[in-house]
Order: C-alpha cells, then sequence, then structure tokens
C-alpha cells in the first residue's frame, strides 16, 4: 500500500481545525477583562512553558533522528526564550515571579500541556508534529489579538506583550521542518487517522484554556 503523502494528510487536518467563538478575547478586546483574570494568564502561561519544555525534550529523546530530534530540540528552547519574555508581561499586569511560583493553575487551562505531556510519551511522531502544525495558525492568531488588545486597552508596552509577539509568528523554516516530520513517521507506518485523532484532541484542549479563563466573566 502507498504511504500517505504529509502534504495531503496535513490538507486534511485542516478541515478539522477551526476558529471558535473566543470569549475571552472578545472582553479582552472591550477593555472588560478585570486585572486579575490578565495575572491568571501569566499563571498559566508559567505553568503551560515549563511543561511544554520538558515535553519538548522528551519527544527529541524519543524521537532523535533528524529532523524530528532537531524541530523538539529546537521548540524546547522557544519555550526557555517565552519564558524570559514572559516575565516582563507579568511584571506590567501584577504577576512577578512570586506570584507565579504560588500561582494554583486550573485544570481545564492545562489540559493542552497535560496532552502534549502524554503524547511526549504515548503519541506518534506524525500524530503530534500534525496537530501542533495544523493549531498554530489559530494559536498564533489568538496570540496577535492578545497583544494588539493589551497594548490598545490596557496600555501595556510592546516589551510587556512581547511574549505574545513570539507566539503570533510562525518561526522560518518551521512549516516545511514539520512537514517532513510528518513525513517521516508516515513514513515508519504510523496510523494517519491516529494523527487526525490527535489534530481534533488538540484543538479540544486549546478551546478548554481560553473558555478557563473567561469563566463567569
Amino acid at each position: 500500500m502507498a504511504t500517505v503523502k504529509a502534504r495531503d494528510l496535513i490538507e486534511a487536518a485542516g478541515k478539522e481545525v477551526y476558529v471558535v467563538p473566543n470569549s475571552f478575547l472578545d472582553l479582552l478586546e472591550d477593555g472588560r477583562v478585570p486585572r486579575d483574570r490578565l495575572a491568571w494568564l501569566a499563571g498559566e502561561q508559567h505553568w503551560i512553558l515549563k511543561s511544554d519544555q520538558r515535553s519538548f525534550a522528551l519527544l527529541a529523546a524519543r524521537f532523535p533522528e533528524p529532523p524530528s530530534g532537531e524541530m523538539f530540540l529546537s521548540l524546547s528552547g522557544g519555550e526557555i526564550e517565552a519564558r524570559r519574555l514572559l516575565t516582563a508581561y507579568g511584571d506590567a499586569v501584577g504577576a512577578d515571579e512570586t506570584y507565579l511560583q504560588r500561582y494554583e493553575p486550573r485544570p481545564m487551562a492545562q489540559t493542552y500541556p497535560a496532552f502534549l505531556a502524554w503524547s511526549a510519551i504515548n503519541g506518534t511522531l506524525s500524530g503530534i508534529t500534525l496537530a501542533m502544525l495544523a493549531n498554530l495558525g489559530i494559536w498564533g492568531s489568538y496570540c496577535a489579538r492578545t497583544a494588539d488588545a493589551l497594548i490598545s486597552r490596557y496600555g501595556l508596552s510592546e516589551e510587556a506583550v512581547a511574549f505574545f509577539r513570539f507566539f503570533s509568528e510562525t518561526p522560518p523554516g518551521f512549516q516545511e521542518q514539520a512537514t517532513a516530520v510528518v513525513q517521516a513517521g508516515l513514513d515508519a507506518g504510523e496510523d494517519p487517522a491516529t494523527a487526525l485523532r490527535m489534530v481534533r484532541a488538540l484543538q479540544a484542549y486549546e478551546v478548554a484554556f481560553w473558555n478557563a479563563l473567561s469563566e463567569d466573566l
């Protein structure tokens, strides 16, 4: 049987993801998110970044051969850079290092990193890569909206929103690199249906994150 082509699977994955109403961002753009929720956003991201950094490192250890090992190590390094940028945002919204360390994460806001950690142990190479690739545009657009709203509605500086700018643009060459990784997984005999299932799961966990932030607003 002919191996499924990565580009065909990526096209199929694009039909599985979609932008859903995001009440948190709608409220943020209206200037109606209270300051304590802005601090929640910093707190949730603090725990997500710590988890994702480890998950990507574990994926690099599971799939060390190029191009997958290089990609996952780069993603792990990106989480380190993002943690540095988060400090400026946290300071701007009253979420300093002490706040972040004491912050109690909300379970439904942490389903995304929990799934990534599960995938680092149990997921397929093509599945987790396809899921991240399919989700990338949505996450990036949400980060861009967040940065713009924080500046226009809450008076934050560009330095303070650099964390969100960092994630709002796809790194150069990532699309091509991720496509090659998906193909490597498929060539190894991984099930494309499993990959699409992982796409749908990650999409749901993205939605859960934002819903947790807007709860009771």
